[in-house]
């Protein structure tokens, strides 16, 4: 146990090294850091909302909205279920919560019931006695078919439609250059947002609460907006207003062509010959091949670029884009243009937000309480160094210096990762320091039992240490156990306190039972001739 190899001396030694590196930003200021060679690192722990203060929104799902979007989905798929693939046909219509299929020929009933009912999805667990269907699909005695949602259906859509709403602002909001924000959903419908260190929420509203919704139309050929307000738009035709105010409204078939979920990139550029700001845009396998097919077959025609419901534009296809690449123009400024292509590049939110609560936060400590926090913890470190020293002599030395490499490694990883520091973070940063004190508590005392059993002083480390690390490391699993329950159930501060302690957990098996080790083989070495005692008082 007491015997390294060069290998091992190596890596223990650049681990230290390693930690210190990557700690010291955060024991000067910016200023100092920003000056310092490139090749050095920079990163500091970035403070927290309760630490700093900054944004908080909190935002809320347009439930219509979903519905009435999923309500759309069904009969869409109903119509290629029955009409494409069946060959029945069938009038499929939106009647309140419900989609209405009522088939030409009575007789085909039965069969259009059946290939309907493919549509159904099992959700929940079998074993777990929550298994049901998204969608309810039952045959009245007049032959219509009636689809609808199920309540256990309807969560589900709000729940993976929050998750998709997290997603795409996470994404949307580390396009401003920060990891340090907080997006969690609150409740059924509700997605909470907040940004340490902002103060003015404009920029960050601007950014996450339009939906960006891109999708490209075919434009209907012989009637207008005004021939459909007029009279009826045809089945699967419906008027889109236009973003331009005085522009007349164009008639689009509702299904698009091309949505942006099959944008791979979109970038702020100028064009060429007017010099206005206009996005481009470049599309997956898939949207490439569908727009390569449709301008193919559209040359000299025109079709619509909608965003959120509104035609940006309408232009005239030229020729085939087989590229899978274009722009979009309209009227931009340089900013707008920029958010855009954040947007879309990010990706659509699946619902409309509303902002319902809107306000700057203070840190919620204070100055006097953080200082105050500081103090505390100062006292606390060399109170316990000193407790540790008076305990166990020399050895106590060498836990010591393992606690100080303990805490620069925790502190260097979370610079390297960019773990936001919060106050639950530092209670779990305190935590790990208490935690690592009984790991070496624990060595040292069984170090004691070996020596009252007659054990020479060699043998007692050796036994010490080989039959603690055990207990050490059952006992950290059972720590690390609660941690990761912790960050998979928790949501924001109770994940910053997991992931501090579980990173916490590895740096004290390591402080504890190499770096204390490594320094007692150490010291063994220097001595003249093999200590028949050692300084850890029984």
């Amino acid at each position: 146990m007491l015997h390294f190899s060069r290998l091992s001396t190596i890596a223990i030694i650049a681990t230290c090294l390693l930690s210190f590196i990557f700690a010291s930003p955060n024991f000067f200021s910016r200023e100092t850091v920003d000056s310092w060679p490139t090749w050095m690192p920079r990163k500091q722990i970035p403070p927290g909302l309760d630490l700093q203060g900054g944004a908080h929104l909190l935002l809320a799902m347009d439930s219509n909205q979903l519905r009435n979007d999923w309500l759309q989905g069904l009969r869409d798929d109903a119509r290629r279920v029955l009409i494409n693939d069946a060959k029945i046909a069938a009038s499929v219509t939106i009647q309140g919560n419900s989609v209405v299929v009522r088939p030409t020929k009575p007789e085909q009933g039965e069969v259009a019931l059946r290939e309907l009912r493919k549509l159904q999805q099992q959700i929940g667990n079998p074993l777990l006695g929550t298994s049901a269907t998204d969608i309810d699909v039952t045959r009245a005695e007049d032959g219509r078919i009636v689809i609808q949602p199920t309540p256990a259906g309807a969560t589900q859509r709000s729940a993976n439609a929050a998750s998709a709403a997290i997603e795409t602002i996470n994404r949307r909001i580390n396009q401003l250059g920060t990891a340090e924000s907080t997006v969690v959903r609150q409740g059924q419908d509700r997605i909470l947002v907040q940004y340490p260190g902002l103060k003015d929420v404009s920029q960050l509203k601007a950014l996450i609460k339009e939906t960006a919704r891109l999708t490209f139309h075919e434009v209907h050929q012989t009637l207008t907006a005004e021939d459909a307000q007029q009279g009826r738009a045809p089945a699967g035709w419906r008027v889109y207003p236009s973003d331009e105010p005085g522009e007349a409204p164009i008639l689009l078939r509702e299904t698009p062509v091309v949505k942006g979920e099959q944008l791979v990139d979109s970038q702020p550029g100028f064009d060429s010959q007017t010099n206005q700001p206009i996005i481009t845009f470049r599309f997956d396998q898939t949207g490439s091949r569908l727009f390569g097919r449709f301008t193919q077959a559209n040359v000299g025609r025109p079709f619509a670029i909608v965003l959120d419901g509104k035609v940006l534009s309408a232009p005239v296809i030229q020729t085939a884009i087989l590229g899978g690449t274009g722009q979009i123009s309209g009227n931009f400024t340089v900013d707008s243009a920029n958010r855009l292509a954040v947007q879309l590049r990010s990706g659509a939110l699946p619902v409309d937000m509303t902002i319902v609560e809107e306000r700057t936060v203070g840190p919620s400590l204070g100055s006097d309480s953080i200082e105050a926090g500081r103090f505390a913890g100062l006292v606390g470190a060399v109170a316990t160094l000193i407790m540790t020293i008076t305990a166990y002599g020399t050895f106590g030395i060498f836990a010591v210096i393992g606690l100080i490499v303990n805490a620069l490694m925790i502190v260097g990883l979370m610079s390297g990762i960019g773990i936001t520091l919060t106050l639950p973070g530092i209670a779990g940063l305190v935590l790990t320091i208490g935690m690592a004190v009984d790991a070496n508590v624990l060595i040292y005392e069984r170090i004691r039992e070996e020596l009252r059993a007659g054990k020479t002083a060699i043998s007692a480390i050796e036994a010490g240490f080989k039959r603690a690390t055990v207990t050490i490391i059952d006992s950290q699993l059972t720590t690390l156990a609660a941690a990761l329950l912790m960050f998979w159930l928790g949501s924001g501060p109770i994940r910053g306190f997991a992931v501090t302690l579980s990173i916490g957990i590895f740096t004290s098996i390591f402080s504890a039972v190499f770096v204390t080790r490594f320094l007692i083989a150490l010291w063994l070495r220097s001595q003249r001739a093999r200590p028949q005692k050692i300084a850890v008082p029984i």
